[in-house]
């Protein structure tokens, strides 16, 4: 991790006008991406580009060779460029050759890739940024913090400041009208001047060798048009092999990036813009062809380069593309780097992400890129290591007699400085200044299980589960931590007729370890896992612990790729495996109004938004908590967004995680409730720390515990 992201990072989390403008960026942008997509399927768009898309990754050199001669038949001169070095020289030295001193620029994140702005200017070629946001970068000499909104993290008196610098008369400092009336003016005798006009492409069209711009200023097609030297730099992976595939993208693109349904203007260049021009088009790998060839990583390439991954990333919201990115931002930009600009310059950024699965849901092209993240962070962790206390834990931790020997010696330990269910620690830390740790168990949720006897409630809801018997698999937080969540869900399983078995060998899924990036020691705890899961004998495996589940369901295919014969158990035991409000609607399916009755305070629910990015939940905690138990439950804002624990970033980024809790806790209290509802482990001790340091009288319950309680509730007004 270089010292310098390190600066920018503190900077970055200890600036609140940076959080402000990019909250409302990510807000604003989000209502109109959902009305841009009114009326269109969006699920099955992005998937029929993702297939165009695979197509093209796949015979990637078929479609080259077929682009190459269209455009040639039509008059442009096609360059290759393996390297940032080669683009850039090929670039300058047509430049050169021409006679040309200035360079008009349409945006090009593929410019600011190979640096060739610097480029040129070492030259004495002097280049002019033409996108009024590319410009104000230009003029603040910053890079791009976002792929389609560059100077999104800028507000208009920043603006102001900039423009007044650059052309030395006064300019309103709230007048965003005026600003650009300022900007254009500036720029507008830079098109005529200019001898060479460079712009990137949206896309380039096999069959026809057409270059495809999509622009909202206008500024493209000038700098397309009027200059006679026209050159297109472009990366390999944006070709698509036919007019209808450039036609698809449209249609996914303008409300993907800017939430229109449209762009405003739509170049399609196919040869010099006239008789006596020229048109130059630089192909460039830069390490594309390294990511097409690896199994992990070949499906980033279906980009469009739309930034919609970083408009939902709440760690993008709380730091900006100049932390969580390097050239490219957002969640795509943690997966490119590597092949683009190098490893070591992804190790801070990539440790920024908290796993949430915002990004693929509003991924044009459905790319992996949770997965990829991790497999990235993996990466950084084989090449530089693991800090040696994260990689001692992990290592004891993975082994279960050993780690578990150690809780219980803790949780001993601990004790004087246990206040209620909380450490009280000495001294505020970046840990502790915003919410208060948990203090652990007396006895975890393993001990307690010996004495849990079944009781089950009379009458047909007592018969939802009759002859089922379920494995419980009680996650680590729960086991150690809140044994009462254990005890609930044990509770709610037995009071339907199930009979509950507790595999006592059971120790951790392996997600902590898989988080870090230390994949062999996610890879014995898995192993352990599945092994004690096959020997449970149950019809089902339910866990309170969603992050389990998901580690079950989705997360152990690709942890064992390149073991098969591990693979097949792990999917084999996922047939069975269903998170607990899951299971009791899909299985139980408790009729409505079945837990129903009785005083019971106005609640909200925060979504853990894995459960619902990754496994669609969506109406199945409304239909247990609402329909069938009775409980009054009030919209919560932005009730599907990270709380900010993410795993173990809450620790590692603390500053971060703090502000992301914030967000979601200043979402609660527009609600007005009093109570706090959520599914999981993780989600709870972030929000119980939050709200204990924070005084706020909400009180935050795990779902088995509202639907326990209901059932309390029953028996005690049947005796």
């Amino acid at each position: 991790m270089t010292e310098q992201w390190r600066e920018r990072y503190d900077r970055a989390v200890d600036d609140p006008q940076l959080q402000r403008n990019l909250l409302a960026f990510q807000r604003r942008w989000s209502g109109h991406r959902e009305h841009a997509f009114e009326g269109r399927d969006f699920e099955a768009l992005r998937q029929e580009l993702a297939a165009v898309k695979n197509d093209v990754i796949e015979r990637l050199p078929h479609y080259l060779d077929e682009f190459v001669a269209a455009a040639e038949r039509a008059g442009a001169v096609v360059h290759t460029a393996e390297t940032p070095r080669d683009a850039t020289a090929r670039i300058v030295d047509l430049a050169r050759s021409r006679g040309v001193r200035t360079v008009i620029k349409s945006k090009s994140i593929v410019s600011e890739e190979v640096g060739l702005n610097e480029a040129l200017e070492a030259a004495g070629i002097r280049p002019v940024e033409s996108d009024v946001g590319e410009w104000i970068i230009q003029l603040a000499k910053e890079r791009p913090s976002h792929i389609i909104a560059p100077a999104i993290h800028k507000n208009r008196q920043q603006v102001a400041e900039l423009f007044e610098a650059a052309t030395g008369r006064p300019v309103d400092r709230n007048d965003v009208d005026a600003q650009l009336a300022v900007a254009r003016e500036t720029l507008r005798d830079e098109f005529i001047t200019a001898g060479m006009g460079i712009s990137g492409a949206n896309a380039i069209v096999a069959e026809t060798g057409t270059v495809l711009l999509v622009t909202n200023e206008g500024n493209a097609e000038l700098t397309t048009i009027l200059p006679r030297i026209h050159v297109v730099l472009v990366g390999i992976e944006k070709l698509v092999p036919t007019l209808d595939a450039a036609m698809l993208q449209l249609e996914l693109l303008a409300p993907s990036a800017t939430g229109q349904r449209a762009t405003t203007y739509v170049s399609m260049i196919t040869g010099p813009a006239d008789e006596g021009g020229e048109l130059h088009i630089v192909l460039l790998d830069n390490g594309r062809s390294a990511m097409r060839s690896s199994p992990r990583f070949a499906d980033a390439l279906r980009c469009i380069r739309c930034g919609a991954c970083a408009n939902v990333c709440p760690s993008y919201g709380v730091v900006g593309g100049h932390v969580f990115g390097y050239v490219y931002a957002g969640a795509i930009g943690l997966v490119n780097t590597p092949f683009h600009s190098g490893l070591e310059h992804d190790t801070g950024p990539q440790s920024l992400c908290v796993s949430c699965n915002a990004c693929q849901t509003v991924c044009p092209v459905d790319i992996p890129l949770p997965r990829q993240i991790l497999d990235v962070r993996a990466w950084v962790a084989r090449e530089s290591g693991l800090p040696p206390v994260e990689r001692a834990a992990l290592a004891l931790w993975s082994r279960r007699l050993v780690a578990q020997t150690g809780l219980r010696i803790g949780a001993k330990l601990a004790a004087p400085l246990r206040t209620g269910s909380f450490l009280n620690l000495p001294g505020p830390s970046k840990l502790t200044s915003w919410r208060k740790l948990p203090a652990p168990a007396p006895r975890p949720f393993r001990d307690l299980s010996l004495s849990l006897a079944p009781d089950p409630l009379d009458g047909p809801v007592g018969a939802t589960l009759r002859s089922r018997t379920i494995g419980f698999f009680v996650q680590c937080l729960t086991d150690w931590l809140y044994p009462e969540m254990g005890v609930a869900i044990v509770e709610v399983l037995r009071a339907l007729g199930a009979e509950v078995v507790f595999p006592r060998t059971q120790h951790c899924c392996g997600l902590p370890a898989y988080d870090a990036g230390d994949r062999t020691n996610a890879r014995r705890m898995a192993k352990q896992t599945i092994r004690v899961l096959e020997r449970c004998h149950a019809d089902y495996i339910v866990s309170g612990g969603t992050s389990c589940v998901i580690a079950m369901l989705r997360e152990y295919r690709n942890l064992f790729l390149e073991e098969p014969g591990w693979q097949i158990r792990a999917e084999r035991q996922a047939a069975r495996v269903y998170d607990f409000t899951t299971f009791l609607d899909r299985i139980a399916k408790l009729p409505a109004g079945s837990l129903a009755g009785g005083d019971a305070a106005p609640a909200t629910y925060h979504y853990f938004c894995q459960a619902h990015n990754v496994l669609g939940q969506d109406q199945e905690p409304m239909r247990v908590l609402s329909d069938a138990c009775g409980i009054d439950l009030r919209p919560m804002p932005e009730a599907a967004v990270c709380c900010g624990f993410g795993g173990s970033v809450s620790f590692t980024r603390p500053e971060m995680s703090r502000h992301i809790l914030a967000r979601a806790l200043t979402n609660v209290d527009e609600t007005g409730a009093p109570v706090l509802i959520t599914d999981n482990p993780g989600c709870i001790m972030n929000f119980r720390g939050g709200v204990a340091a924070s005084g706020r009288d909400l009180t935050v319950l795990h779902t088995a515990e509202v639907v326990a309680e209901r059932i309390r509730s029953i028996r005690n007004q049947r005796i």
